[in-house]
């Protein structure tokens, strides 16, 4: 890999994240609705809208207030939530963890789970697992997760009450947090109940958000796999009488998993912004339900810093991904 390369990549995210920023901050100027005059008080007048106006940056040209908004969070200050009336990146930081702690729970599930279907539909191929597994996946990427949400909230949630279908812990455990990720937290505190509500509270959201992309991950190991499987080097350790079983594990899957690393990474940023609706249905305490209320007051300096921390997430994970093929890879040459 050369450095050419890896100066390009840099330059494309950071190019990426410009862009990104620019236009959230126009798009949401022109929505209809002035903050200034939903925080002011009944009976303001002018003289105090402006006033709100200048305190939170919302006046003079728009140009102006971009780049006073970009200088600012290149020193690390997103400004002060209109809403909460705290900083901004105060705020997202808070809620940070636990929307990464419920995404990176449904992409190890999803990630898991397909690779495992995806083995066992190749070697039980052309029998009925076979055909069960492409129909699962089939309904499985035709299902938004919500969807998936709901259904694990009327079934294991109301009849089955099997598993609890909101917040992140039960009301018995008070625990001041640590890291903010609640796994990682009780496991600090070796508090083996607080850790099992936990992972009760993460069963279910996990697995809603997981579901679609587990389907994706399954279609393109499968696929994958069976394209390997008839790669000579595979013919080559047959004929060596090495079980099947021993050819897709240690050699055939090795390679399939290549171009999944890469599908993985990319969906990732799709499973971080799916967190929205799913944290609303579940009572989520994630940014997820943070954007929805910041929508609802326009609270522009939350909703700005919240792009910005999506856009990053998602930037960041495509160019890890780049490195990381390049890594796995070593055919691919880049100039």
């Amino acid at each position: 890999m050369s450095v050419r390369y890896l100066l390009g990549r840099v330059g494309l995210a950071l190019l990426s994240l410009w862009g990104v920023t620019v236009l959230a901050f126009v798009v949401l100027r022109v929505i209809p609705g002035d903050p200034a005059l939903l925080m002011a008080p009944v009976g303001a007048s002018q003289a105090d809208i402006a006033e709100i106006r200048a305190q939170f940056g919302l006046s003079g040209p728009i140009w102006l207030q971009y780049v006073a908004w970009v200088w600012g969070t290149v020193r690390g200050r997103f400004g002060k939530s209109l809403w909460l009336q705290q900083d901004a990146i105060r705020v997202i930081l808070e809620r940070l963890p636990a929307t990464l702690e419920l995404a990176l729970a449904a992409l190890v599930l999803a990630v898991a789970g397909g690779i495992l279907v995806g083995v066992l539909s190749v070697l039980w191929r052309r029998t009925w697992f076979e055909s069960a597994t492409l129909g699962v996946g089939t309904l499985g990427l035709s299902i938004p997760n919500f969807i998936w949400g709901l259904l694990f909230i009327v079934f294991f949630g109301a009849l089955l009450r099997w598993l609890p279908i909101s917040g992140r812990i039960a009301p018995d455990f008070d625990m001041a947090p640590l890291t903010g990720f609640l796994l990682v937290d009780t496991l600090l505190r070796r508090d083996p109940g607080a850790f099992a509500s936990v992972t009760a509270h993460l069963i279910l959201p996990a697995a809603a958000l997981a579901l679609p992309l587990l389907a994706v991950v399954f279609r393109a190991v499968r696929s994958d796999l069976l394209t390997a499987v008839n790669e000579e080097y595979v013919v080559m350790e047959r004929m060596k009488g090495l079980g099947e079983l021993r050819i897709i594990f240690w050699r055939a899957l090795k390679n399939a998993l290549i171009p999944t690393t890469t599908l993985v990474g990319v969906q990732f940023g799709f499973l971080i912004g799916g967190t929205v609706l799913i944290e609303a249905i579940f009572s989520w305490p994630g940014i997820g339900q943070l954007t929805l209320a910041a929508f609802q007051y326009r609270d522009f300096p939350l909703i700005q810093g919240i792009v910005v921390v999506y856009a990053v997430t998602v930037i960041l994970t495509n160019f890890l991904v780049d490195l990381g093929y390049a890594f796995l890879n070593p055919k691919v040459r880049y100039a």
